[in-house]
């Protein structure tokens, strides 16, 4: 049995390019646009918990192994 969020979902991408980061040095930037040494920063002291910590880690696989061109699609049809 898989788990709900093993493979990243459409939607989830869409989250990414749209929400940005509540709080810390980098408050009000879209998650798809922290710089991978602050996701790196998160991944060595540990995620969030619940969604953010989710959506964060998201990020940081994808950016960490070169998938930042899923996301591209989903920028340009931001509202």
């Amino acid at each position: 049995m898989s788990t709900p969020h093993a493979q990243p979902t459409p939607h989830i991408l869409q989250e990414l390019v749209q929400h940005r980061m509540p709080f810390g040095k980098y408050k009000g930037a879209l998650l798809c646009d922290l710089p991978v040494s602050y996701l790196e920063w998160f991944y060595s002291k540990g995620f969030p918990p619940g969604k953010l910590g989710m959506q964060l880690a998201t990020i940081y696989e994808i950016k960490i192994n070169g998938l930042e061109y899923l996301l591209a699609p989903l920028r340009q049809k931001r509202p």
